[in-house]
């Protein structure tokens, strides 16, 4: 025999196979947000069936690396980046954007 809260859980799971809630239309994030912080979103949303997504406009996240270059590349990127008004990081960031865009493009 099941003990209570066994019962409650598979409960629930079973009604969460059943139905699913249609979300409200809201008029403003906040009253979406305020909606969202006071309901389950698994009772609106069947997460088994979600698929993982990308949003590749987001500002990224980014992660420290070590990059051994040769010094005399350094200092050509610098001076570059100096010439655009922009640290060289950035600059470094820049050119390699481009270069991957462009073998993507190549690659297709």
């Amino acid at each position: 025999m099941l003990s209570l809260p066994e019962t409650r859980i598979e409960r629930k799971k079973e009604f969460m196979k059943t139905i699913i809630k249609k979300i409200p239309h809201f008029r403003s994030e906040d009253e979406e947000r305020k909606f969202w912080n006071t309901h389950d979103s698994t009772e609106y949303i069947d997460w088994k069936k979600a698929k993982k997504m990308r949003f590749s406009n987001l500002k990224p996240s980014t992660t420290t690396i070590s990059l051994r270059l040769p010094q005399g590349m350094l200092e050509d990127i610098k001076v570059l980046a100096q010439k655009r008004d922009v640290p060289y990081q950035s600059m470094m960031k820049m050119m390699l954007d481009s270069k991957i865009r462009e073998e993507r493009v190549a690659y297709k």
